[in-house]
């Protein structure tokens, strides 16, 4: 998938763990595990928008594209 997910290193950044994120942003410990290891296949704006507050950060901050190889 050329979407790759950065949870993992804006919790890291902020010094947040997964228990610590899912307390702030009210989402399921399994749910947030599977954003944080990139096995989604979408995102509810409002869980965007919670995450990014809760860890003070940018969507583009969490998301990245890039290319798939052929």
């Amino acid at each position: 998938m050329p979407i790759i997910v950065n949870l993992d290193v804006m919790m890291a950044k902020r010094k947040m763990s997964l228990n610590e994120l899912c307390e702030a942003v009210d989402i399921t410990l399994v749910n947030l595990s599977k954003l944080k290891t990139g096995k989604v296949k979408a995102i509810r704006f409002s869980t965007l928008e919670s995450v990014c507050a809760a860890l003070d950060c940018q969507p583009g901050d969490l998301l990245e594209y890039t290319k798939e190889e052929e």
